[in-house]
């Protein structure tokens, strides 16, 4: 099963960021450094989340596997336009079906500590360690699921199960859990029997239960990253607990690391691609708040990158200067916002469930809704200086995937759909028409009733909610709907609103875990906990529910003519939106605007895994871009990537 991210982006902004703010300042001399250094670039930075771990093997926190990923390298790298390219593994290659992939491994990469001694080579075992350890249920892998998503790696989940059973009954001594239910005996599964094996020290195989046409993409997580088995071994408990506690075979060391105070990242010099590092030392410092930074220190050179919510943005715009040096940060394609329907409504009899579930199965009152909603004013909210940036009329975002010099939004069943503007009032309320003299007729009472929640823990969507009320009921009119926006839960929404389905409609968004349309077609499969529209006993949205499956049944079985593979998932998507079964919104701004020296153009992209969070390669530049320059340079990028993506 593929995991579900919840809608936690926006509220998450500060604590993704590994390093998001720099200072060029001249800082104090740090204690206890090892080395002296004359290098010209160094990126002196302010960072706001504190890591939990060094241990990227067990971790899921964006910041943590942020840092990690800018300290040890793994089989596959990113260009800037979102190819891979060879990273520790000099070449690769699969069987006919796609269920073995083989690694070449560079031979000469060097695992150093953090002082920079050379400790071991870099193997094809470092992989068959990490891959037992990640799926070894004691270690709580937070990301061991990517190992059982796609192709699924033999076994894996298998000897994860295993030795969850052993571990929960006590090395099978037990029979029930401490709340009297029966511990189900799992068949032993032992480390070596995981597909992941090493015929020699630079040939690694991973072994799919499965065919996988995009299994390099999962390749991108820190789970999938080498660790040195004698090293893990040694460290035990202690493995990722400090800098001295990990092995290093990235661009940068972490050469001093105070938790909430400072950490040093120093470039490896043994690094084996050393050359396409530009950044010589980046000083980070902990702030606790990024409002703290004035227009003036950026523009006089003590700070390099500052963060800028709403806000803040206001004082910058008042500064023609500082207005010139300030703009949007790429959108964050990795996750996308969409508006559910309920078709399993479980919410209470105040807000009628037995009447909205007579509605929602109509189309034509579906598509009022659709049709109602501006999503560029909704985009405003998150992002009122640049908001076209963030809009999306598929769930599947631009420039998350191309084909044949296309964008895959730009594939032929998107093409109605792209070609429109989804918000139009006088068809909205055309399909309000309609939908009044069916529902009449089948007993609906008016207006429709149609619980909103949202989690008050995320910043601006409890706004967002009530502007999507004005906008239905200013279009359709109170007297056909009645849009009730309720405060939800801040901790543990998904479970008690979403999954629990006690909404009518709802502001989701699902996070891509690998490079192929299967990722966005995850929530709407069977046994989902979004829409519910596989559990309606509805005869038109079960029809629809069975051609959507096909489709993407077909599709995910299409593994060897990547175009007619996403041709048939971007006609399931089609189907999705052409029947409102769902209105596509939006992706993230990120965390705002940025006054920043980096060019976010110059380093690897990925819309998933690691990629976006390596300094490897970008360069520090004289000034910042404007907001034109940005947009301007992003659509430069785009006709690039689609010109350049293999």
């Amino acid at each position: 099963m593929m995991k579900q991210r919840p809608l936690k982006r926006i509220a998450a902004c500060a604590l993704s960021l590994v390093f998001m703010c720099g200072c060029s300042e001249k800082l104090p001399s740090l204690e206890n450094e090892s080395e002296e250094t004359t290098a010209e670039n160094i990126y002196n930075m302010v960072y706001f989340g504190e890591i939990n771990t060094l241990n990227y093997l067990k971790t899921d926190t964006e910041v943590d596997y942020g840092l990690c990923s800018n300290l040890v390298d793994n089989l596959i790298d990113y260009d800037k336009y979102g190819n891979i390219i060879p990273g520790l593994a000099e070449s690769w290659s699969s069987n006919a079906d796609m269920t073995e992939w083989t690694f070449n491994i560079r031979k000469g990469v060097k695992w150093v500590d953090c002082e920079g001694n050379e400790i071991a080579e870099v193997k094809a075992d470092d992989w068959v360690a990490a891959a037992q350890y990640v799926n070894n249920y004691v270690n709580e892998g937070g990301n061991q699921y990517i190992y059982a998503t796609g192709g699924t790696v033999h076994n894996a989940q298998n000897y994860y199960d295993y030795t969850e059973y052993m571990t929960l009954s006590e090395g099978g001594k037990l029979t029930t859990d401490e709340n009297g239910d029966e511990i189900t005996p799992v068949p032993e599964v032992k480390p070596e029997e995981i597909g992941v094996t090493a015929p020699d020290d630079y040939t690694l195989v991973y072994t799919l239960d499965q065919p996988c046409s995009f299994f390099l993409s999962c390749l991108s997580y820190s789970a999938y990253m080498p660790v040195n088995r004698a090293f893990l071994n040694e460290s035990g408990d202690m493995f990722g607990r400090s800098k001295e506690n990990i092995l290093y075979n990235g661009a940068f060391r972490l050469t001093e690391y105070i938790p909430q105070e400072r950490r040093v990242l120093v470039k490896n010099e043994k690094y084996w691609d050393k050359d396409n590092v530009h950044i010589d030392k980046i000083n980070a410092r902990f702030r606790k708040d990024a409002s703290e930074l004035e227009p003036s220190s950026f523009l006089n050179g003590e700070i390099d990158q500052v963060l800028l919510d709403s806000e803040m943005m206001k004082k910058w715009m008042a500064d023609p200067e500082a207005a010139s040096q300030v703009h949007s940060m790429r959108p964050d394609i990795a996750y996308s916002y969409f508006y559910c329907f309920n078709f399993k409504p479980e919410f209470g009899a105040k807000y009628e469930p037995d009447n909205w579930s007579k509605a929602v199965v109509n189309e034509d009152f579906r598509k009022s809704i659709l049709h109602s909603l501006d999503r560029r004013a909704l985009a405003e909210v998150y992002e009122p200086y640049n908001p076209d940036i963030l809009l999306q009329k598929t769930v599947t975002p631009l420039t998350f995937l191309s084909v044949g010099g296309k964008d895959y939004t730009e594939l032929a069943p998107f093409e109605h759909i792209i070609s429109s503007d989804p918000f139009d009032q006088a068809l909205a309320r055309e399909y309000r028409d309609k939908a009044k003299e069916a529902l009449s007729a089948e007993g609906v009472t008016f207006p429709i009733k149609v619980l909103v929640p949202y989690n008050p823990a995320i910043l601006n969507w409890g706004e967002e909610c009530q502007l999507a009320e004005r906008q239905l009921e200013d279009t359709l009119g109170s007297d056909f709907i009645d849009v009730i926006v309720e405060r939800g839960p801040d901790t543990g929404f998904l479970s008690a609103v979403r999954r629990s389905g006690k909404y009518a409609l709802l502001l989701c968004n699902y996070g891509a875990d690998f490079a192929d349309p299967a990722t966005y077609a995850e929530p709407f499969s069977a046994d989902n906990s979004y829409n519910f529209w596989d559990k309606s006993p509805n005869m038109e949205i079960s029809k629809l529910f069975a051609e959507y499956s096909g489709l993407a049944e077909k599709a995910s079985k299409t593994y060897d003519n990547t175009q007619k593979r996403y041709e048939l998932y971007a006609q399931a998507e089609a189907l999705l939106i052409d029947h409102a079964i769902i209105c596509p919104s939006r992706v993230s701004n990120g965390d705002g605007y940025l006054a920043d020296r980096l060019s976010q153009f110059d380093g690897q992209f990925a819309p998933y895994g690691l990629a976006r969070s390596r300094y490897k390669g970008m360069v520090i530049h004289d000034k910042s871009m404007s907001m034109d320059e940005f947009n301007a340079a992003y659509e430069q990028w785009e006709n690039e990537r689609l010109k350049n993506t293999q």
